[in-house]
């Protein structure tokens, strides 16, 4: 169990934690000198097993066991960590990069100065953070009179109202004399063994580096609170981009194999220098790795501040234990309320580690007062949409309280899918997930849309077997992820609803077998198309070198190119498959060598022409392989017209 002290400056808070280990958190010349704490300090005190205290009885029935040193229970007496924070106002910022690893608070109250403004602030960011479980230390209590105790414990009581320590215990206590250290040392003991695992197995190591030093024959050290999943010697891990392997670790300052989420945890790191650590990084597993400059968030107004928080305000963002300066979106209207929660965007002025379900705190732009806390949604935040009736119930699907429900949910609402591996990385998942999933509806509705598109192509260009897969889905949803819509594809192919011949999509009934007749005539045909080439050859002169009536003529090249056996390059003029695959070829040389492709170009390439060339050009934007830009063609990466031999 990790243990977070607050309270106001000189209330004794580093005293009371070296009463109760016997550590000197103050570990800085500087801190010495003055008496009062600058950084983050640390300490540790064994929590002793049941049978171990004097006159212990059996535990009862339903009892949590004892948790073990490594957060599991019944494997030898936990350890209990001591952050013990600033109290000094222009300190809040390093209380808070102290306070986001907490599982227990002790907020502190000195009985000769009483409620103080640092005592509401820490107070406020406590709650803000989520914390539910903690003690209200009255100390010093050597220092005044027992009805000064007792007036300051209604103070107290009636200031944790509505706060998310509003049930916790208070305790009377002076660190000087002793008087009641053993009761709150008790009643820690007690808190720790009934601290369930922070997180299961299912989470990625994150760790929020609060500190960075080097160590003679040890080289780069970061420590901070492991907010989820393990971490082991021999892992590599990521942080700021860098990988870098685990040399050593100690969890609650022993040094272990293996540390979980929950412990206060000093990592040795090989490969990376001192000058690339900064407090504020993720030390996490590669899959998790992210850093965002925007992301949503369910956000709550403290009830004291004396106005709403309006979209547009500038605020310092407290997250894990990095500050930056961020602006507010609110997603729901345009200010919220004190006391009051809503949906907003934060968009920050640096790229931060966050995570769904991460607590964060907000403070005014001049750094003078706590403001709000909220939880992190999605750390994939669109900057454009934002507030779009289908984007608030995603983020009403990100606050449903399991990562399965989340996953349903997103897949239900996702029109295009959802990304598998974005979702797991935002989860912080340890297991990744790959590819992509489709729900039931999107599919019924991409299905129906595609269908009537090819329905739609065919009576626009009935001489046409079809746009190639890369054009069809632009034209049917340009956005869906590649592989999605190529499992779209196979599906609809395996159940004879869509057929593909090379490239081409058309539907079944468009690509019919040829008549007897239709077979004689394109006998006849095949080789004044080839000694044709480029050039290409009108209707009307292949009825008459054949002697086929042009009705029939123009009926049989209609069907040939259903087929996939020629093009019509313009109306009534027709090129073979082997020809235009050749001027395809040419095209791609072209854009490789030079990017845009122009007339000019490929005139001199082919030898055609200006109109022949022109008009070839235009057929390839029609088709897709092309798209037309000014005075310049320019290739579509995604087409695979005549690519590796298709049509």
């Amino acid at each position: 169990m990790i243990v977070g002290t607050a309270g106001h400056i000189d209330h004794g808070k580093t005293t009371l934690v070296r009463a109760l280990t016997g550590v000197d958190t103050d570990r800085l010349p500087e801190e010495k000198a003055r008496g009062i704490s600058i950084e983050l300090g640390y300490a540790y005190l064994d929590v002793p097993t049941l049978d171990e205290r004097p006159g212990a009885r059996p535990p009862e029935a339903g009892a949590l066991p004892p948790r073990g040193a490594d957060g599991m229970s019944g494997r030898g007496p936990d350890r209990i960590g001591f952050i013990d924070v600033p109290g000094h106002e222009k300190l809040v910022h390093t209380m808070l990069a102290g306070a986001s690893g907490i599982d227990f608070a002790l907020l502190l109250v000195a009985a000769d100065d009483g409620v103080m403004p640092q005592t509401r602030e820490h107070l406020a960011v406590l709650s803000l953070l989520g914390l539910t479980r903690g003690a209200v230390v009255i100390t010093k209590i050597d220092r005044a009179e027992p009805s000064r105790v007792a007036a300051l414990e209604t103070e107290v009581r009636a200031l944790l109202a509505g706060t998310g320590l509003d049930a916790a215990p208070l305790l009377a206590v002076s660190a000087h004399s002793g008087q009641g250290v053993d009761t709150l040392r008790e009643l820690l003991f007690d808190a720790a063994r009934r601290t369930p695992p922070r997180a299961g197995t299912d989470l990625a190591a994150r760790l929020a580096v609060d500190r960075a030093f080097s160590l003679d024959g040890v080289g780069t050290v970061v420590t901070g609170t492991l907010h989820a999943g393990e971490i082991a010697v021999g892992d590599e891990l990521v942080i700021q981009g860098q990988r870098a392997r685990v040399r050593s670790l100690h969890a609650q300052n022993r040094a272990v194999e293996r540390a979980q989420a929950g412990q206060r945890c000093a990592v040795a790191l090989a490969g990376l220098a001192r000058e690339q650590v900064a407090r504020g990084q993720w030390l996490t597993a590669p899959a998790v790795a992210l850093a965002t400059e925007r992301f949503d968030a369910r956000l709550t107004l403290w009830p004291g501040e004396p106005r709403p928080l309006r979209s547009g305000a500038r605020v310092h963002l407290h997250l894990g234990a990095q500050s930056v300066m961020a602006s507010v979106a609110v997603l729901n209207g345009e200010a919220i309320e004190p006391g009051a929660s809503a949906r907003v965007q934060l968009v920050c002025h640096a790229p931060v580690g966050a995570w769904r379900g991460d607590r964060l705190v907000l403070r005014d732009a001049g750094a003078n007062r706590t403001l709000a806390g909220g939880v992190v949604l999605d750390p994939f935040a669109p900057a454009r949409y934002r507030r779009t009736p289908e984007r608030l119930a995603e983020l009403a699907a990100c606050e449903l309280p399991t990562a399965a429900r989340r996953r349903e949910r997103l897949l239900a609402l996702s029109a295009l899918g959802l990304d598998l591996a974005r979702f797991a990385q935002a989860e912080g998942l340890a297991e990744p997930l790959q590819g992509w999933a489709l729900g039931d509806a999107a599919a019924e509705a991409l299905t129906a849309r595609l269908l009537a598109v090819l329905a739609e192509f065919h009576e626009r260009a009935p001489d046409e077997l079809g746009p190639d897969a890369a054009r069809l889905r632009r034209l049917v949803a340009p956005r869906l992820a590649e592989p999605l819509w190529q499992e779209l594809l196979a599906g609809l192919r395996a159940t004879g609803r869509v057929a593909q011949r090379g490239a081409c999509v058309h539907l079944p009934a468009h690509g019919v077998q040829l008549s007897a007749v239709e077979q004689r005539i394109a006998q006849k045909i095949a080789p004044r198309l080839a000694a044709a080439g480029a050039e290409g050859a009108w209707a009307r002169d292949l009825a008459k070198d054949c002697g086929e009536p042009e009705p029939l003529m123009r009926a049989t090249l209609a069907r040939l190119a259903q087929q996939g056996e020629l093009h019509q390059v313009v109306k009534d003029l027709v090129v073979d498959t082997a020809t235009l695959a050749a001027l395809a070829a040419t095209v791609r040389r072209l854009a490789a060598e030079h990017g845009p492709v122009t007339a000019a170009a490929f005139r001199d390439a082919t030898g055609l022409g200006r109109k022949r060339a022109i008009q070839h050009l235009e057929h390839f934007d029609r088709i897709g392989l092309l798209r037309r830009v000014g005075d310049e063609h320019r290739l579509r990466a995604d087409s695979q017209w005549f690519a590796e031999g298709s049509p």
